[in-house]
């Protein structure tokens, strides 16, 4: 079995978004960071969770995923939040600097077409918090041609939780009983939470 990409997305999972009133998840701390694109006197605040980054390299180390950033932060992901986690560098994927003003403009998500690009028939865990019901047939679709992919969709307010990654290792671990034993009743392809 091909080892499952585990594409993760960072606003809205790492960063959570802020509520009506504007706070935050008392969980989070604030960060400052200058990507890439911005001057060093006007650096972007972020909320960070600092127990992300012992779960997901609890993840990482099981040797089940194949991490990979998948944000609209690109390699800032990498060079930003990455280290602020303790994360070693992760690979990206490449996303265009698109010219919309909705993340939906043909009703799926806008990542979708160059993460299934990126993807191949390669399978994956993509955990973004903005998923359409149009990505929810397509990674369906995605996994009835043999392309296994399951989409855990945080709250964006509250970001990852430890259950989603629990969610994506008991995933990954079923479908390697399925390679090694056969069928299963039914392969799960989407978890929103």
């Amino acid at each position: 079995m091909r080892t499952p990409y585990l594409l993760l997305d960072v606003d809205g999972v790492l960063i959570p978004f802020p509520a009506d009133d504007g706070s935050t998840p008392a969980s989070h701390v604030r960060h400052d960071v200058v990507p890439a694109d911005r001057r060093a006197d006007d650096p972007v605040a972020v909320w960070l969770n600092p127990e992300h980054g012992p779960l997901l390299m609890d993840v990482f180390r099981t040797g089940l995923v194949t991490p990979v950033w998948c944000t609209s932060w690109r390699q800032d992901a990498t060079t930003l939040i990455g280290p602020l986690l303790g994360l070693p560098p992760l690979p990206h994927v490449d996303l265009p600097r698109p010219q919309i003003t909705t993340s939906h403009p043909d009703g799926y998500l806008w990542k979708r077409d160059h993460v299934d690009t990126w993807l191949g028939d390669a399978p994956a865990i993509w955990i973004d918090d903005d998923f359409t019901s149009l990505d929810h047939d397509w990674a369906a679709a995605r996994t009835a041609r043999g392309a296994e992919t399951l989409l855990i969709e945080p709250d964006p307010h509250a970001g990852l939780q430890a259950q989603h990654l629990d969610i994506a290792i008991g995933w990954v671990d079923q479908l390697r009983r399925i390679v090694t034993s056969g069928p299963p009743d039914a392969l799960p392809g989407v978890v929103a939470a």
